[in-house]
């Protein structure tokens, strides 16, 4: 999912993760808990880790200067939130390709 998400996300728009875990789900016949799980966490690595690496990247003056924007939150936790997104997009994105198999796989 790390992989396809990255190069999803180079290319399509932010949207592609939640499709592509949803893909991920269906294809490996995964069940409810674990995709949820499984999104989650890839979710939470993909962007909270490409966050982490811009905000690096620039010495963290990015995300200071949008941390400001939303009441000045700092650029550590601007990060986080960020890959909280993200987790939950993929999060989402997993359990609903593992329920659309249409069988309860308890």
């Amino acid at each position: 999912m790390l992989v396809g998400g990255a190069v999803g996300q180079a290319l399509l728009a932010w949207w592609s993760l939640p499709v592509l875990a949803a893909l991920i789900a269906l294809i490996f016949r995964l069940r409810p808990r674990p995709a949820l799980l499984g999104g989650f966490l890839g979710g939470l690595l993909l962007w909270g880790g490409y966050a982490a690496v811009l905000n690096a990247q620039n010495d963290g003056i990015l995300s200071a200067r949008i941390g400001e924007l939303f009441g000045g939150i700092g650029g550590p936790l601007l990060v986080l939130i960020t890959g909280l997104f993200g987790a939950i997009f993929a999060a989402l994105g997993a359990w609903t390709g593992s329920l659309a198999r249409g069988d309860s796989g308890s």
